[in-house]
């Protein structure tokens, strides 16, 4: 490990410079190594990006990485595709009035309610805003103001999704395990089959006041279903990733399915949370994947060609409540507003994204996942055959180390993680997978699986010899 951060430290001197320096002035929450060691704190920076084309990076010191970040998931054609860069040019020359309507936002809010099936949108900045609003909308709608999120979930930095389990859960399946056998079984059987209702914040500045309209609950579980079920009445929405970007392993259709049916059965709003899977799993995104219609979704990265786009869509009941005089009056429209959204910029990066995805039909995601799907294959096979215990999965180009059915700690992914950047492979410290692009070649993949399997190797030949 020690030789890894120092390698680093070497190849990106001019990175650190820029972080000490700014540190006077930028309070850069990027910077923030989670999970970092007591090595691996030293590279508590982030490497300052000075170009990006396609599936390459380069950095202030001359470093050039294949990205496997891509944006966060925001590019399916790698950074800055020929036919992006000219949409943004030719609007760049006509300008780019803010609170103006422009004449692409029609031909963009049609292309998307084609692709996803969704017959009316709302456009706005990030995700989440656009979750902020789903939320909204489902509280109109319903009535109600109470909502379910799901544990491991990511859904922005609104305060109503900032949540985690209350500590009285964590205790009551401590004690579960813990009593699991012997005298006190029997007691433990009974709470297994009871859970503590609620959320707490998962962040200090937010109000525990706020927790009282959230209900966190385990993702895919049966247990959840029940409750969602007895508490359908008092339910504005339920909002799901439905494969959460943190646990990608998790696929859960039959879940989904019965979540759908129970929401239907409580007119309880479903929020499907898209912001990853959309337009990159499918074209329709994971609802046509999983064939579960929500009542809204909300897009984002993908959608917006590069720039800063999110969208909301949803069925005309739920949508109607932001238009204009809803329901007969002012005061049954959603509030919505901002100076940005609609950016002409955005706008033109959506619609020559949406176009293309249009033109290309489903067979561009076919091909992407499949290429993802054989490599996520090699590499398991090779980590079989080699006896490492670690497993990797992917949902359409995503591609991710299963947590769950890996032997790895927080310590290793982190190390894994530089040893990739020292390799040259672009992710944030600690990220455990990435995003594959059109923009990848075959030479890429085989960089980015031998990377892996090297770093995979080395974690566990320097634990193995700990152990002799």
């Amino acid at each position: 490990m020690k030789n890894v951060v120092e390698s680093l430290l070497k190849k990106t001197v001019g990175s650190r410079r820029y972080a000490e320096e700014a540190a006077a002035t930028h309070v850069d929450k990027s910077s923030i190594a989670f999970g970092a060691t007591s090595e691996t704190k030293f590279l508590s920076y982030p490497f300052v990006i000075e170009s990006a084309k396609g599936a390459r990076v380069r950095d202030i010191d001359g470093n050039e990485y294949i990205d496997i970040l891509q944006g966060l998931g925001a590019n399916l054609f790698g950074h800055g595709p020929d036919f992006v860069r000219a949409a943004v040019a030719e609007q760049m020359e006509k300008g780019f009035p803010l609170g103006a309507q422009t004449p692409l936002v029609r031909e963009v809010a049609e292309l998307i309610t084609e692709l996803t099936g969704m017959p009316k949108v709302c456009f706005s900045n990030t995700g989440t805003e656009a979750i902020m609003t789903a939320i909204r909308v489902a509280r109109a709608k319903t009535g109600r103001s109470k909502i379910v999120i799901f544990s491991d979930a990511y859904h922005g930095h609104v305060d109503w999704v900032i949540m985690r389990q209350p500590l009285a859960e964590f205790a009551r399946r401590r004690l579960v395990e813990k009593w699991r056998h012997g005298r006190l079984s029997a007691i433990s059987r009974f709470l297994g089959k009871r859970a503590v209702k609620g959320a707490a914040p998962a962040s200090v500045g937010i109000p525990s006041s706020i927790a009282k309209d959230v209900i966190v609950l385990p993702y895919g579980s049966e247990k959840s279903l029940k409750v969602i079920r007895s508490l359908r009445s008092k339910l504005a929405a339920v909002l799901v990733e439905p494969v959460q970007s943190r646990r990608p392993e998790l696929q859960p259709r039959d879940f989904l399915r019965v979540l759908r049916e129970i929401t239907c059965e409580g007119n309880v709003g479903l929020i499907f949370d898209e912001m990853v899977t959309g337009f990159r799993i499918h074209p329709g995104g994971a609802q046509a994947y999983f064939g579960v219609e929500a009542d809204l979704v909300t897009y984002s990265k993908i959608a917006g060609g590069g720039l800063p786009l999110s969208v909301l869509a949803g069925r005309n009941d739920f949508m109607s409540y932001l238009a204009p005089m809803a329901g007969g009056g002012r005061d049954k429209t959603v509030f919505f507003a901002g100076t940005f959204c609609k950016h002409p910029l955005s706008i033109a990066a959506s619609h020559a994204v949406m176009s293309k995805l249009k033109e290309e039909g489903p067979k561009l995601q076919e091909g992407l996942n499949q290429r993802s799907a054989l490599m996520v294959k090699k590499l398991n096979d090779n980590l079989k055959e080699e006896g490492i215990p670690v497993s990797f999965t992917n949902f359409g180009s995503f591609f991710s180390i299963a947590l769950s059915e890996s032997d790895l700690t927080p310590d290793d992914v982190n190390y894994l993680s530089c040893y990739l950047q020292d390799c040259g492979i672009y992710l944030r410290s600690g990220d455990k997978g990435g995003f594959l692009t059109t923009a990848h070649s075959d030479a890429d993949v085989k960089a980015i699986s031998k990377a892996f399997l090297d770093g995979l190797r080395l974690i566990f030949d320097n634990k193995n010899s700990l152990k002799k």
